[in-house]
């Protein structure tokens, strides 16, 4: 049996660096002070053991598997969540998040456009030899988090020989993470000492800052499902998932078969059914899953609460396995232009998501948070920059946030399911208008959104 534990042994490992990280935050100020997730502390440290000790650590292993399937199950599990609420303040919702859509969809144009600039201007002035599409995998990265950037990072790498194209988006991914805490931390401590966020509740208080409750803090949360006597409810959602990952499992590989007898079809038909795209059909699957049981009126055997802790959970091991799947001997390789494009990146998505959210009347500062965290990283990190100043998401920004997971989809889809998986073989000139003519609308979208938004803080 012993073989049999390589994998498992594995995710112990990324158990026992959480924990540690969970440890180092309850005891360090420093941690305490920049509110250093358990997930990026437990990684970095992980990273380092990896990087200087190497072959040498018994319990090295490949994250990078662990990291797209996080990704994906988390991307899953927020589908399959309920929000009733959202009926009540509907406007207010479908507003707000179309707001983040159109903000979210221009950072992904923008940050691909500016990183191919950033390794093209490298290798015209700095003598180097990078494939300047590694630039534009950035914003993969970035507003994608590690799985999809590994996803598009593979297919670049193998159908269009972009080297080391997978490693480098998971840098990005890795890179992204930090930068969401280290702007959206002190932005969110600005803010709260100046009274700007609207729910004034918002304090950082002890547990907030050991990231542990005390014995009496802590809140029972979560609607039991299904009777311990048969199932327990946990194991219950856990399955839902299983299921859905199983159908899009089985549809893939039908898809596979159907377009395997048509004659001369483009690339493009292949990796569009191919696995690295497995998240975009369990996506669907899910969103079809959820809505046929809310049609059926079976909406009350989904527990949200549960189903966030899911998606929370498998948000923290994506974080965790990003930073440990990092290859130190890539990084070195490309230590000059990934910064360079990692800082331009940060730097103007940063500039971007403050300059459209203050123009906003009202929850620009929760607004901005949030859609500064999607934006460098995921919705995960969005939400726990918009934790911070709406702790208990009194806002309507939360569900903002659910219904811009969906718009971004059918926004980004010329994009995302067409130009980014082949971008290496498509024209330099197509590339510049398509991405370029992509951010112009948006903000011209967002110019005429302005002028009928109406805020609701509910």
């Amino acid at each position: 049996m012993e073989n049999t534990f390589t994998g498992i042994i594995a995710f112990a490992v990324l158990c026992s660096l959480m924990m540690l990280g969970t440890l180092l935050r309850a005891k360090i100020g420093f941690l305490q002070r920049n509110f250093v997730p358990a997930s990026i502390t437990g990684g970095v440290i992980g990273f380092a053991c990896f990087s200087v000790f190497g072959d040498r650590i018994d319990w090295s292993y490949d994250y990078t598997a662990f990291t797209f399937h996080f990704f994906t199950l988390s991307f899953m599990s927020l589908c399959l969540t309920t929000n009733p609420q959202s009926a009540d303040r509907a406007r207010s919702v479908s507003m707000g998040g179309m707001w983040l859509s159109l903000v979210w969809v221009a950072c992904l144009v923008m940050q691909s456009l500016l990183g191919f600039g950033v390794v093209s201007a490298f290798n015209l002035f700095g003598d180097g030899e990078v494939n300047a599409y590694i630039g534009a995998l950035s914003t993969h990265g970035f507003t994608q988090g590690p799985g999809q950037a590994l996803a598009f990072g593979t297919i670049w790498e193998n159908e269009f020989a972009v080297r080391e194209a997978a490693n480098v988006g998971v840098i990005y991914a890795s890179l992204g993470f930090i930068t969401a805490f280290l702007v959206g931390v002190p932005f969110a401590r600005w803010a709260i000492a100046r009274g700007l966020n609207v729910n004034k509740t918002a304090a950082i208080t002890p547990d907030f800052l050991r990231g542990l409750f005390s014995e009496q803090a802590g809140q029972a949360e979560g609607r039991q499902i299904t009777h311990p006597s048969n199932l327990d409810s946990l194991a219950y959602h856990i399955c839902l998932l299983g299921v859905a990952y199983l159908i899009t499992h089985v549809w893939l590989i039908t898809m596979q078969g159907v377009i395997a007898g048509i004659p001369d079809r483009p690339v493009l038909i292949d990796i569009l059914f191919s696995h690295n795209l497995f998240f975009v059909h369990g996506l669907i699957i899910c969103l079809l899953m959820r809505s046929a049981l809310v049609r059926f009126r079976l909406g009350h055997y989904l527990d949200s609460t549960t189903q966030k802790r899911i998606t929370g959970s498998a948000v923290d091991f994506m974080v965790i396995s990003a930073l440990l799947s990092v290859k130190f001997t890539v990084l070195v390789d490309f230590m000059v232009p990934i910064l360079a494009v990692a800082i331009t990146v940060a730097v103007a998505t940063a500039l971007l998501c403050y300059g459209l959210g203050k123009q906003l009347k009202e929850l620009g500062i929760e607004r901005t948070l949030a859609i500064f965290g999607c934006c460098t990283g995921s919705t995960g990190s969005g939400l726990l920059l918009l934790r911070l100043v709406d702790p208990d998401y009194r806002t309507t920004v939360p569900q903002e946030l659910a219904f811009f997971n969906v718009a971004i989809l059918f926004l980004s889809l010329h994009i995302l399911l067409f130009f980014a998986p082949t971008l290496p073989g498509v024209s330099l000139p197509a590339f510049l208008v398509l991405y370029g003519g992509t951010f112009v609308l948006c903000i011209g979208a967002l110019v005429a959104l302005k002028s009928t938004f109406s805020g609701n803080t509910g």
